[in-house]
This record gives structure tokens, sequence and C-alpha cells, in this order.
């Protein structure tokens, strides 16, 4: 049976974002009604939204009245998803006005509601937003963070809408959880994550590095929000456009790496490690290019690397702190994985197996996620979202009950 979402639109100027997140709902078999404030209908008009999802749209409760449209939206709906949510919308949401159709329906929906924010820094940053997110968050509702970059006119900062593939991935993970969406289980969950392969200069044009695409570590990062989580993406030389809802930080390195996961992982409440850490670095860095000599290369000295992951399980931000890694394998998955997993001293390892295409930027993974209680989980080969869904399932079991 086809899924049916009511995309809401409220009014900002990155409407026009949502004409592309409804084509891709709409082409993977969802059934979608366009439900715009009526001030939405100032950036994208109502033909546009009818044309996109063979569907009418109204922006009142006083058409077909005798339908009640805001109860039967509400009781239809798999998914409500909101974007853009402007400040005003969040602040209506948040205090249960129904003063439109769309506010209205929020009121009746008991499915998974998102909202995805876009307005200026200034205004997400505001206390009378962030109190209207808390509010949201709250009552179970997914409240994305916004993108940093370009706002309208010479502006930039956090308050971007995050692009529509991104937002079609979050609808999707949480259509796909079905009814265990309903009330996400990160709700109000800190999570780091690192993703990518690190690189370590050998000059100003050489460096030493790994296949590793970040794809895997990206699936965590978009599944974690679509389930509620605030988090941040460690991202190391990834290509990948950020996943909607997460804080990205970019680093090249093992060593920034470490800085940054460090500093990010001190208050929150699981740690996944699904970076490829480079093990040595050159010990020398030379600060312009090596030339081509007729006697040779001359040998490249290498020094270790922190092992991060080993760091983070010893020094843990708090006692209930949840620590994941990753370990990439070519053979004997479950011996080489149970070592690892005693000498890293984490709560879950994920050993997959590597090499002859295998894992590395693919968009499949198949692998064993090992627990320090002996536990063992096999992942058949499937999309790397459903194996980001097992971990974060075996994580939510781990976390101590909030509250």
């Amino acid at each position: 049976m086809p899924r049916h979402v009511i995309l809401g639109v409220s009014a900002g100027i990155s409407a026009y974002k949502a004409c592309e997140l409804l084509r891709r709902l709409t082409e993977s078999g969802c059934e979608v009604r366009v439900v715009p404030t009526p001030d939405a209908l100032r950036f994208v008009g109502e033909a546009t939204w009818a044309a996109l999802s063979g569907r009418p749209v109204t922006t009142d409760a006083w058409t077909d009245v005798h339908e009640v449209p805001h109860v039967r939206l509400g009781q239809w709906a798999d998914l409500v998803f909101i974007a853009p949510a402007t400040a005003d919308l969040l602040a209506r949401a948040a205090a249960g006005r129904a003063d439109d159709l769309l506010t209205a329906t929020l009121l009746t929906a008991r499915c998974p509601i998102v909202f995805a924010p876009a307005m200026h820094t200034e205004m997400w940053e505001h206390p009378a937003t962030q109190a209207s997110v808390s509010v949201l968050r709250e009552r179970g509702a997914v409240v994305l963070e916004p993108a940093a970059g370009r706002l309208t006119g010479p502006d930039s900062g956090p308050g971007r809408l995050p692009e529509p593939d991104e937002l079609f991935a979050v609808a999707l993970r949480v259509l796909d959880r079905g009814a265990g969406g309903l009330q996400p289980d990160l709700l109000g969950r800190r999570v780091v994550i690192s993703a990518g392969g690190t690189r370590e200069e050998l000059d100003p044009v050489r460096f030493l590095g790994n296949w590793s695409s970040g794809r895997q570590g990206y699936a965590l990062a978009s599944t974690a929000a679509a389930r509620g989580a605030d988090v941040t993406l460690v991202s190391a030389n990834v290509t990948l456009g950020d996943p909607a809802g997460a804080k990205v930080i970019r680093v090249v390195s093992a060593l920034q790496l470490r800085e940054a996961m460090v500093s990010a992982a001190a208050g929150a409440d699981a740690v996944v490690m699904a970076a490829a850490v480079a093990d040595y670095r050159p010990a020398v860095r030379n600060e312009s290019k090596i030339k081509k000599t007729g006697s040779g290369p001359e040998p490249v000295r290498l020094t270790k690397n922190p092992d991060v992951l080993r760091e983070l399980s010893a020094h843990r931000g708090h006692r209930g702190q949840v620590v994941v890694g990753f370990g990439a394998e070519t053979e004997d998955l479950l011996g080489n994985g149970r070592a690892k997993l005693a000498a890293k001293g984490c709560d879950l390892l994920v050993v997959n197996q590597v090499g002859g295409g295998l894992a590395f930027g693919t968009s499949d993974n198949e692998a064993l996620v090992l627990a320090a209680d002996g536990g063992v989980t096999h992942v058949p080969r499937g999309r790397k979202e459903a194996l980001a869904d097992v971990v974060w399932d075996l994580v939510a079991a781990r976390l101590p009950r909030s509250g």
C-alpha cells in the first residue's frame, strides 16, 4: 500500500526546495498532500503544488468543510513533514495554535511529525525559537538542526534548509520505522559520529590515505537524526552532501579528527567511530613537493597516530556513555573482531569485510556487531542505512533511562 505523507510548507524563501522534495516523495510511491500556509503561496503557487502532487491544494479549513479536512488529513497521514518550518510556524505549533489548516492538522495527526527549520541565523538562535524547538521535541516531534551556509542576500550561517535529497532520506527513514517512529527513541540524546578516511600529508601534493567514502558514517548520522537525536558528525575528506539535521565538523588528518572527537564526545550519550583513521603518519611533512631524483626516493619514516577509539573508550564523557567502534577486516571477522573489541574497550564493535569491492564506496554493507557482553548480531547484506538502524537499536538498548 502507498504511504501517505502530508508535506507542510510555511512561508520561507526556501519553499522552492520543497518542490524537489515533493517530486522525490511521489516518485518513491508515496501519496502526498501538500498543505501550505496562506503566506507560503506568496513563494510557490497553488498550481505548482497541485501539479506536482496530483492532488488538490487548500490552505484553510473552510473548503470542503463537510469533510472536516483538518481531522481527515491527520487521520490519513503516515507522516507529516514540514519544510521549511519558519520561526512563526514553530512558535504556533509549540503553542498549540490552530489558525490555519496546517497547524490544525498538526493537532489531529497521530503519526510521526518532522520539522525542517529554515530562517536567518539570528531568528534560529533566538531564545523564543529555541524554546519552541524544545517544546516540540519534548512532545515527540523530530526537529532537525538546520544546515549552515548561504542564506538570503549576503548572509550566511546556521538556518539554511537542508538539500531536498537529504530531507527525502530523513522522510524515508521515519516512514521505514513505521509505528516505531511515532516516539523517536533517540529523542533528546546527543550522539557524535566520525565518518570518512583521514589523510596524512607527505608534502603539499601527496598523502597517505584509504578508500573510505564516509557513506556508512553518513548513514548513521541521517538515521540518528530521523530517530530524534542531536547529531554531531566529524567528517574526514568526504564528498557527500551534509545529512539533514547534523552539525558537521570537517577534518583532514587523524590528529585533527582526534581533537574534534574528544571535544565533541565530552557530553555525548553515544559516540560512534565509523571513520577509517590512519594508524601511521609521516614522521616529517615536507614543506615543498618531494622531487623525483635519479637515486630513487628516500624512505618515508612513519610514526604512530593516537588510537582515538581506545582513548574515547578509556576516557568517557560520563559513566553511561556508549562507545561504538568499527573494524574493517579481510579475514576471520569473528576472531579478529573479538580481539579488537577487547583491545579497544568499546561497548560495541561493528566488523565488516573489506576488499574486492566490498564495503568501501558502496551503498550496501554486511557486518557482525560484537558486544562487550559477548553478544553477536549478524546484519545481512543490505543498504548501509539498515545496518545503521541495527547499530542504533543496540545503542538505544544500552543507554541509561533518561529522567
